[in-house]
């Protein structure tokens, strides 16, 4: 992938990605990191296509100022858990401690983002695995293990074999978003597709989905913004 810049404010680095599918010039800001990417067509010119880029230098720029800026753990912010914001604040001893308003964590200043993170990794599997399990058992399938990630495209999914893979910053969300995706992929155990089949199946096993579903729709995005050193 061929990088460029727009210069005309602020530098803007913009990544050229080439596809055999793409019938026109198109362009995409990242919610997640920020990056631009222009996609070209086979045949187009790298000058047409920063032709286009410049063009739409002021939408660009537009996207890249809405997006929220990235919060870096450390004592003294906030960060959600199950959708509620607790102060992150230094702790005793060696355990992090979930209270009412804040997470202790222990440890050097510098070891905070890595030490919570391990922490709310471990608690991601066991309410991903607990979630799992409960919609495994109203479909009547058997799952084969659970793998937890820290995903950028996708927060589940379900193998052939049965392996379902989460991401864990699933558990800062709401529980009822945690619960519609562990019911998403375990419903993929009985239909690996997405017709109307495989929602007939998740409404069966989870109920009415669709607040929970626009909600990871509206907001997923943003809980890449957290950042523990890694």
């Amino acid at each position: 992938m061929a990088m460029h810049l727009l210069q005309e404010g602020p530098p803007v680095e913009v990544v050229l990605r080439r596809s055999a599918r793409a019938r026109r010039i198109s362009l995409r800001v990242s919610a997640l990191d920020g990056r631009v990417t222009l996609t070209l067509p086979k045949g187009v010119a790298e000058r047409e296509a920063m032709a286009f880029a410049r063009s739409k230098e002021d939408w660009i720029r537009g996207h890249l100022q809405a997006r929220l800026e990235n919060i870096d753990i450390v004592h003294g912010v906030e960060v959600p858990l199950g959708g509620k914001s607790l102060l992150v604040v230094p702790g005793a001893g060696r355990r992090v401690v979930v209270g009412e308003q804040t997470i202790a964590v222990p440890g050097a200043p510098e070891q905070v983002g890595a030490r919570l993170q391990a922490h709310l990794r471990a608690l991601a599997r066991t309410r991903l695995a607990a979630a799992s399990d409960l919609y495994a058992e109203r479909l009547g399938r058997p799952y084969q293990r659970i793998s937890i990630r820290d995903t950028r495209s996708r927060w589940g999914s379900c193998s052939t074999r049965g392996t379902l893979m989460y991401s864990w910053r699933l558990v800062l969300m709401p529980q009822t978003v945690l619960d519609y995706v562990a019911a998403h992929e375990v419903a993929h155990l009985e239909q690996m597709n997405h017709s109307q089949a495989f929602w007939d199946t998740v409404t069966r096993i989870h109920g009415p989905y669709d607040i929970a579903r626009n909600w990871l729709r509206r907001h997923g995005s943003d809980y890449h913004r957290y950042r523990f050193g890694d």
